[in-house]
């Protein structure tokens, strides 16, 4: 009897194939995650490299290239707002006690420290805060904290603040947008998307306090889009006299205050959004993979004859007897049952082993010996003996298990 094998199966002499054959095999399966996964990593650096880069002279009221807000300031000149420029909190302090009825314009606030925060808190006049980090909103504005950034560029006001339905519609580039808590009190939001304002304005111990969440309006390449320009001066004009705070870099070893995410560019975070979505829809993909084990071709031809004495040497060295001779049981019963007319599903089952051996005997009982077979007296004792009987003692009793049981198969299979 020889094993039957699915697929073709190939020659004993086929070589092995080469290790350039099998890197080409896993090159082919694996090429469309690879391609897939470096079209991400591409996107997000070109979303990265497409964010526009904060300058040293970015809202400098003194830079004339397109970062700068010279533009504005001299605008703000000629309209009759008179502009001082501070490089330092403490002399943004002074200018703001020496100076009535005054704005403090606070531009690159992630230079600033706590301890700098705390002096322009304790500063007099109102606030604007172009683009405040999460330590200066809790200190110069608590109850507003960022949400994350919106994606619309142009939109209108809608809020029925002066400053900003004068302007009209306005380009956001990358504006932060924020959430007023009810710490806050009575605010006014502007520029929504989603609920959630580009810029808000609210009163704080008695000043007024805007958060306005993109600098890119105030700056010179900027400043004639749409209303720009009315936003910008509306705002940092609202009074006579306007300081114009932008701090120097902060010496090595304090820093200010921004924290890790604020340092974190916004096509980074994307960019590493995307890996994550991709990770998890590949791992997705390729968990539906897992199933039932299917067959396939064996890499050379076994013979059933070679199987079944390859197991009988490891059955004998363990001296497993008891478990060779359930399979030898449970093998005759697989065939024996299709032919009395039962469901195969009753071969390997315990509760239908006396209804098989009944089975058995009626069928000998009306068929006779078959002619060449050993004679022997097919009772149901010895039926039941043979295919559900105990585990024989030695290597003689199963040889005689296994002969008794191809007995029986050519007295069943044969009538």
């Amino acid at each position: 009897m020889t094993a039957t094998l699915s697929g073709p199966a190939p020659s004993l002499t086929e070589e092995p194939p080469s290790a350039g054959q099998v890197a080409g095999r896993r090159w082919r399966r694996s090429r469309g995650i690879l391609v897939f996964v470096l079209v991400l990593v591409v996107l997000g650096l070109v979303l990265a490299a497409l964010r526009p880069r904060v300058q040293a002279q970015y809202l400098d009221p003194e830079t004339a290239n397109r970062d700068g807000a010279r533009a504005l300031v001299q605008i703000l000149g000629q309209h009759g707002t008179q502009v001082t420029v501070a490089r330092s909190a403490a002399e943004a302090a002074d200018r703001m006690r020496a100076v009535p009825d005054a704005v403090l314009v606070v531009v690159r606030p992630e230079r600033l420290t706590g301890v700098q925060l705390d002096v322009l808190r304790s500063a007099p006049g109102d606030l604007l805060l172009v683009e405040p980090t999460r330590t200066t909103l809790g200190k110069l504005a608590p109850g507003v904290e960022q949400t994350g950034e919106a994606s619309k560029n142009v939109v209108q006001p809608q809020c029925a603040l002066t400053a900003a339905t004068q302007a009209g519609d306005v380009g956001f580039d990358y504006a932060m947008t924020y959430e007023v808590t009810a710490q806050a009190g009575p605010a006014t939001s502007c520029y929504l998307e989603e609920k959630r304002p580009r810029l808000v304005q609210l009163p704080v111990n008695g000043r007024t306090v805007t958060v306005l969440g993109t600098g890119g309006p105030l700056t010179n390449a900027q400043l004639l889009d749409r209303g720009n320009a009315a936003l910008g001066m509306n705002l940092a004009g609202a009074r006579p006299n306007a300081v114009w705070l932008i701090p120097g870099l902060p010496e090595p070893g304090t820093g200010g205050d921004k924290s890790f995410q604020d340092l974190v560019p916004f096509g980074v975070k994307l960019a590493l959004l995307q890996l994550v979505i991709a990770v998890v829809l590949t791992a997705f993909w390729r968990s539906r993979r897992l199933g039932p084990v299917v067959t396939e071709p064996l890499p050379v031809i076994v013979r059933s004859a070679e199987t079944t004495e390859g197991r009988a040497r490891l059955y004998r060295a363990r001296k497993a007897r008891g478990r060779a001779a359930d399979a030898l049981r449970a093998g005759a019963r697989e065939r024996l049952v299709p032919r009395l007319g039962l469901p195969r599903s009753l071969a390997q089952d315990p509760a239908a082993a006396q209804e098989i051996v009944i089975a058995i005997a009626g069928r000998l009982r009306s068929t006779g010996p078959v002619p060449g077979a050993q004679p022997r007296q097919w009772d149901e004792t010895t039926i039941g003996f043979a295919l559900y009987g105990p585990a024989p003692a030695d290597d003689a009793g199963l040889v005689g298990l296994s002969d008794l049981l191809d007995d029986l198969e050519r007295q069943v299979l044969g009538s």
